[in-house]
């Protein structure tokens, strides 16, 4: 399963994201039977499809809101996407409402009690799973250290708060999880935090995981290349005197230290892996304390289910994709945002006029020929 991982990562983001979203399947489907009551099912005719149709329009709406985002310069100049981009949230909404007809109709006498929990339980669980895997999608689309990062300090605190809790744990952290120990919570969060700046500077040096995606055909071995995000700098800074003392006595001899913006992140990022991101596995215990289940379901043998796995990363996903836009993302108008507006915002005539303008400024700077309108390479142009 770890090689198998690893062989996504490297395929490229296509390869990630369909990954994300067989799991996605994975987990709503367990999550969905936990409260199935065959008997009742058997004497209501499309209760299944009814399940699985409002997680495809759930993914249409998400996912497709995604791409038209990342991916506007492609949408918005394809004659055939147009309209599914300009319509995309009407559209969702028409998919959604067909399901609420479809539910509302096939209501039974003397079922709808089931029918009305097993609705609201649907509803729950899109709202719990697939909403979340949407975020997380999206931290692939902002560069696959967004996704990987995150996903490797929750595996990583899960190991250490496992190791210091078998040799050193005394004290129960929580009547939900009584394995859980507090010096094993504790331990985890410090060894978490070491590992994630270990790994965040062992991952700055590839263009592959901190590029944005912009070629879904991307591989590891496709030599990317792209202007890297301030975060992955490394800035200079100046040591306090009392630790410029302390490094001195190491055998150093700057008074300063090259630190990149994300190894700073990734403490935060960390701390919420190893404080708050296991309260997700708590809540999960918790259900299925309420069930009287041990496991989510029996996909991994030892494990349990795909959900016993990934309680704690959606949560993660969410909280990294949240802190990545408030924090780090850089602000900067797209090709793809330009054309989106130009389609929407003006007509047919002025669409034209401002082809006009362009074309006399791009032939004007050089980067276009008058004559054959053919795009000159910028050094061509400089040279000429």
């Amino acid at each position: 399963m770890i090689g198998g991982f690893f062989a996504c990562v490297a395929a490229g983001p296509a390869f990630v994201i369909l990954l994300v979203v067989m799991v996605q399947g994975l987990v709503y489907k367990e999550v969905i039977y936990l409260a199935a009551v065959p008997s009742r099912e058997k004497k209501l005719p499309w209760f299944r499809t009814m399940n699985w149709y409002f997680l495809f329009s759930t993914n249409y709406f998400f996912y497709g809101e995604s791409l038209i985002h990342y991916f506007q310069h492609v949408v918005f100049v394809d004659a055939f996407l147009v309209p599914f981009a300009t319509h995309h949230r009407f559209i969702s909404f028409t998919l959604y409402v067909i399901g609420f007809v479809f539910f509302v109709a096939n209501l039974k006498k003397g079922h709808y009690r089931f029918q009305f929990s097993q609705f609201a339980w649907t509803h729950m669980t899109l709202l719990l799973v697939v909403c979340q895997s949407h975020f997380i999608i999206n931290n692939i689309f902002e560069g696959l250290i967004w996704f990987f990062l995150p996903v490797s300090l929750v595996i990583a605190n899960d190991i250490w708060a496992y190791i210091f809790g078998f040799f050193w744990g005394k004290t129960p952290l929580i009547k939900l999880s009584p394995k859980k120990t507090v010096e094993g919570f504790v331990g985890g969060w410090i060894m978490t935090i070491v590992f994630g700046m270990l790994f965040a500077t062992l991952f700055l040096r590839y263009p592959y995981m901190i590029c944005p995606v912009k070629d879904l055909r991307a591989t590891a071995f496709s030599g990317l290349t792209c202007d890297p995000n301030p975060v992955f700098i490394p800035v200079k800074y100046y040591l306090k005197p009392w630790m410029v003392s302390l490094v001195r006595h190491l055998g150093l001899r700057n008074n300063f230290v090259m630190i990149a913006p994300l190894q700073l992140h990734t403490i935060v990022m960390a701390c919420f892996a190893s404080l708050i991101a296991p309260f997700g596995g708590f809540f999960a215990s918790g259900f299925k304390r309420a069930f009287k289940i041990k496991d989510f379901g029996q996909s991994i043998p030892g494990h349990g289910g795909i959900t016993d796995r990934m309680d704690c990363q959606f949560l993660m996903g969410l909280f990294s994709y949240m802190y990545y836009q408030s924090f780090i993302k850089t602000s900067a108008i797209t090709v793809g945002a330009v054309l989106q507006s130009a389609i929407h915002n003006l007509n047919g005539q002025e669409q034209m006029e401002l082809f006009d303008h362009m074309r006399q400024y791009l032939i004007g700077q050089g980067l276009l020929d008058e004559e054959s309108c053919v795009i000159i390479p910028p050094k061509e142009a400089w040279i000429s």
